[in-house]
């Protein structure tokens, strides 16, 4: 191989770790749940249901949310003002810019949103019903590791009460 060979193929090659790199550290910072939670975000939204990654939903989502929060979802979950622009801050600064939540308009409720509805296709509605379920929004049910913004369907378990037809969409 000649000198001048060699650079091209190391300069290719520097060239294409360097894209695999940038597209590692791109896909990582827009998604939620490799953010770690903001404590106070962590305390005060997990006190009622999982806190959900912020690359969930989009920043108008967030915003809009934090916004209304003496009307989140048929509860009163009023914050102070220091609360809601450190915890809205946060949201907004991690909140999902990819691909599955560039809806429009924005979708507040992540269980309505386009990607959510595609990727449990297969459930019908009963299922959301199980006593061991509740709802689409309790993503623990099924997902063993929500609370830490893990959704990898490798980590999924079947609910008690769920029948054998859906079954086959579990790996345990």
């Amino acid at each position: 191989m000649t000198p001048s060979l060699k650079k091209q193929v190391a300069l290719a090659f520097l060239i294409a770790t360097g894209a695999l790199l940038s597209a590692h550290a791109d896909g990582n910072k827009n998604k939620g749940p490799m953010v770690k939670p903001l404590p106070k975000y962590q305390q005060e939204c997990a006190a009622c249901h999982i806190a959900y990654p912020a690359g969930m939903l989009p920043k108008a989502s967030w915003t809009h949310m934090m916004g209304s929060l003496d009307k989140h979802f048929g509860t009163d979950a009023s914050l102070d003002e220091v609360s809601i622009r450190e915890i809205g801050g946060w949201l907004n600064a991690n909140a999902g810019t990819y691909k599955r939540v560039a809806e429009a308009p924005p979708q507040d409720r992540i269980t309505q949103s386009a990607w959510f509805i595609r990727k449990h296709r297969e459930l019908d509605a009963p299922v959301w019903r199980l006593a061991s379920v509740k709802s689409a929004a309790n993503c623990a049910a099924c997902h063993t590791q929500a609370t830490e913004g893990n959704f990898n369907e490798s980590s999924l378990k079947f609910p008690a009460g769920l029948e054998a037809r859906y079954r086959r969409f579990w790996s345990d």
